[in-house]
């Protein structure tokens, strides 16, 4: 009765810190993700604005 009462727990354990373990790894990548896209899309808006004369202009001009 022992060994099953302590092989429930660490697979209880295991269940819980897994829980914990998913928010550790996936709150810091959720925020670098946020700050990555909004780089890139300040990146791109400051290449648009620097380089004149791209694709969308030929389009208007047909």
């Amino acid at each position: 009765m022992k060994k099953l009462s302590a092989f429930l727990l660490i697979i209880t354990s295991a269940l819980i810190l897994q829980g914990c373990v998913h928010k550790i790894v996936t709150v810091p990548v959720k925020a670098a993700y946020t700050v990555t896209k909004g780089v890139v899309k300040g990146t791109v808006a400051v290449t648009e604005a620097i380089i004149p004369g791209d694709s969308k202009d030929k389009d208007k001009e047909d």
